[in-house]
């Protein structure tokens, strides 16, 4: 199962709260989608995500500002 969560408009440290959140309800290999801005977010969410043992499948950046982080359970 693919679940996508934009947290484009969000600000550390909300936006691993939220991401975590998110990744609690999937079950284990699920893939979650985190749009997200560059800076802060970019730098936080795969470095946490990795660090609460989880997988960061990619890293893309989609347009502007905005990149795509995708996560693996």
């Amino acid at each position: 199962m693919n679940k996508t969560l934009d947290i484009t408009r969000e600000h550390c440290p909300m936006t691993f709260v939220k991401t975590k959140i998110e990744l609690s309800k999937l079950q284990a290999g699920d893939l979650l989608e985190v749009l997200l801005s560059e800076g802060e977010p970019l730098d936080n969410v795969p470095r946490n995500a990795r660090e609460q043992g989880y997988e960061v499948v990619a890293v893309e950046h989609l347009a502007g500002t905005t990149y795509k982080v995708t996560i693996k359970k």
